[in-house]
């Protein structure tokens, strides 16, 4: 007759070094996801610029406002930069992905297209060859951008859009809109993609409004209702400062539910002066 041999049973010393191992073993799970988090945040802000380029008659400002799930970082940038012709370089873009991963290829465009645009006059042309670069790395991951270029001598702006959300514009006098200029393909996804350039001078005193998705579209929010939303919000501070302006803009990110993380570029601009400045 066969019989059951009974389970020895579980002693308090048993449970408590099971507890023990579950404890330690959480515990370094937790300081390797909060390492993670310390080394992204500090990729993030090491990678976006500590200032931004000003002219008179033009003021600029942006903000930067971390994804609330994941690892609370991810690949929204923002830049300006002086160029050797006197021109200035602004872009602000979005790489796919929340993570360490993420930021480090935001800084590999970055910095890529911060060269590139040292030789290259033109958006389009800027924008191909960082794509090309990029392609060239083969990362896997791939990046949204607006780049533009303004020339102070004539208050033109040449603009490039490589899968973008558009820009947001609005001047003193009343007009605004959203800029639906023609684009390309995101970066790091089709070899030898061409992008469109838009020219337009700034004729008026208002702001153009650089952004990610993260400030216009959320789980409450269609992006097509935030840009209009931020259209609104342009148009009646279109006489701010920059720096008001940013804070404003940003604000509006925490109506979308603001699950990705947020940029925002402002450029405040005075009516086109010709000549030298």
């Amino acid at each position: 007759m066969n019989r059951r041999r009974t389970p020895r049973s579980v002693s308090a010393e048993d449970l408590l070094n099971t507890l023990q191992n579950l404890t330690a073993r959480a515990r370094r799970e937790v300081e390797f996801h909060q390492a993670r988090v310390e080394l992204a945040q500090a990729l993030q802000r090491d990678m976006l610029p500590a200032t931004l380029p000003a002219l008179p008659g033009l003021q600029s400002a942006a903000r930067y406002a971390p994804a609330r799930h994941g690892l609370d970082i991810g690949g929204d940038w923002y830049d300006g930069f002086a160029l050797a012709d006197g021109a200035l370089g602004f872009a602000v873009g979005d790489v796919q992905g929340h993570d360490v991963e993420a930021a480090a290829f935001m800084g590999q465009v970055r910095i890529a297209m911060r060269a590139i645009a040292g030789t290259a006059s033109d958006p389009g042309e800027v924008m191909g060859r960082t794509n090309d670069l990029l392609l060239s790395v083969d990362s896997g991951l791939f990046a949204t951008c607006t780049f533009l270029r303004l020339d102070p001598a004539t208050w033109e702006l040449h603009s490039a859009r490589a899968g973008h959300v558009p820009c947001v514009w609005a001047t003193v006098d009343g007009r605004s809109g959203v800029t639906e200029d023609p684009g390309g393909m995101p970066l790091g996804i089709q070899p030898r993609e061409e992008y469109p350039v838009t020219r337009r001078t700034l004729d008026s005193d208002g702001a153009i409004v650089l952004l990610t998705d993260g400030v216009v579209e959320g789980p409450s929010l269609l992006i097509e209702d935030g840009l209009d939303r931020v259209r609104r919000l342009v148009a009646a501070h279109a006489g701010a400062s920059a720096e008001l302006l940013a804070d404003e803009v940003l604000g509006a990110a925490e109506l979308t539910g603001h699950e990705d993380d947020a940029a925002v570029l402002v450029l405040r601009h005075a009516a086109a002066r010709r000549g030298p400045r």
